[in-house]
């Protein structure tokens, strides 16, 4: 059986508030570092994917839609490898 792995990457939809992200840019701006003008945040997942069948990547969809990510506030993209 053929092995595959997704990588998820998460992040908050334009226009949502990203209170980690402004403090993350406060922080770089602290630190003397004044040329970042802002900071978005977000998070990624590693699937490693042992089914070979044809529905892996609507599978995978589905599980980012319904585990993952937030899909009201969060866009979310998959890659393969």
């Amino acid at each position: 059986m053929k092995s595959k792995k997704a990588v998820v990457y998460v992040r908050l939809k334009d226009g949502v508030l990203d209170p980690q992200g402004v403090t993350i840019q406060r922080a770089i701006a602290n630190m003397g570092y004044d040329m970042i003008n802002s900071v978005k945040s977000g998070r990624f997942f590693e699937l490693e994917i042992s089914e070979s069948d044809g529905r892996i990547e609507a599978r995978v969809e589905e599980i980012c839609r319904k585990l993952l990510a937030n899909p009201v506030i969060e866009n979310f993209r998959v890659e393969y490898e």
